[in-house]
């Protein structure tokens, strides 16, 4: 018998190599360069002044010399980065809890048979289908301390108006409330498709049993969305953790960088005021790495209590 040598694998799987070549030959200059580049950018003192640009005719060539970790170094020693990974952690825990139970509960809800089921899912999964820039300009507008549709029945009702996107606090509360409008379409979706892959077998004899509702839920349900809900879990703290839209468009990470996630405070450091490519860089890869120290994390904890195959 010959020896399955690489060549002759290369050989066999061909036609894999082929599908798969596009793929990673995109992904290598829409994520790899980017993120090599970063790396780079992250050990230097690049900034708006001293990197290289065209002015006309005129071509400056570039200054900016390597230093190292001293971005890493600064970005630890500033309180501020601090205050806004603590908001950052509460605003994804927050999100990411009221998607889960949001979801699930409207899943429950929608695996019943109940009349005009097809058109009850077609408008919870609006908010998801509709571009979230969309729906953040449109909540922006139903904020509006002076104009908008939420302090307008406040006022009909003879109650004061919210400053929603004024106040610190409401501020907070007002891009939580939007955020979660916004997934909780897409945790009810998946977790809909896992709860109609469990065995109806299994409440019959349960409830033969006598086991009541909440029995059910506890030792069928929860247990048989296990690998549905982590993935839906890991996947909803990343998107939460990055999510740039909600907090830009609503608030602008104000009032007074009240709402600033890590995210939003990389995007200025780069692109407003004075330009500072590399600390911006070096924001993006602790985010990075905050990311998947919390992915690395969670899938060991799910391992050690045995819920995580493969």
């Amino acid at each position: 018998m010959r020896p399955f040598t690489r060549k002759r694998w290369t050989s066999a799987h061909w036609y894999a190599w082929t599908m798969v070549a596009p793929v990673a030959i995109v992904m290598g200059v829409l994520v790899g360069y980017p993120l090599v580049r970063g790396v780079y950018l992250s050990l230097t003192d690049a900034n708006e002044a001293n990197v290289g640009r065209t002015i006309g005719m005129n071509e400056i060539p570039a200054t900016y010399s390597f230093v190292g970790l001293d971005n890493y170094l600064q970005i630890m020693q500033d309180d501020t980065f601090w205050l806004r990974l603590g908001w950052t952690a509460l605003w994804t825990l927050a999100c990411v809890f009221l998607h889960v139970s949001i979801g699930l509960g409207l899943a429950m809800l929608l695996n019943r048979r109940v009349r005009f089921r097809g058109v009850y899912r077609m408008l919870l999964v609006l908010p998801w289908a509709a571009p979230a820039f969309v729906s953040t300009f449109i909540w922006r507008y139903l904020l509006n301390h002076d104009f908008g549709l939420a302090n307008g029945m406040l006022r009909a009702a003879g109650l004061p108006a919210v400053n929603w996107l004024d106040d610190p606090t409401m501020a907070k509360i007002s891009v939580i409330t939007v955020n979660v409008w916004l997934g909780v379409a897409f945790n009810m979706v998946a977790l809909l498709g896992g709860l109609q892959s469990i065995p109806g077998e299994l409440y019959e004899a349960s409830r033969v049993d006598g086991a009541s509702a909440w029995q059910q839920f506890r030792n069928i349900t929860l247990p048989m969305l296990r690998p549905v809900s982590q993935t839906v879990i890991l996947i909803g703290t990343i998107w939460t953790f990055n999510q740039f839209p909600v907090i830009f468009l609503l608030t602008r990470g104000g009032p007074d960088s009240a709402t600033e996630i890590l995210v939003t405070a990389a995007y200025r450091d780069a692109f407003t005021g004075i330009r500072d490519y590399s600390g911006a860089a070096a924001n993006g890869l602790v985010i990075l790495a905050l990311l998947v120290i919390m992915a690395w994390a969670y899938r060991r904890s799910l391992r050690k209590h045995g819920e995580v195959w493969g």
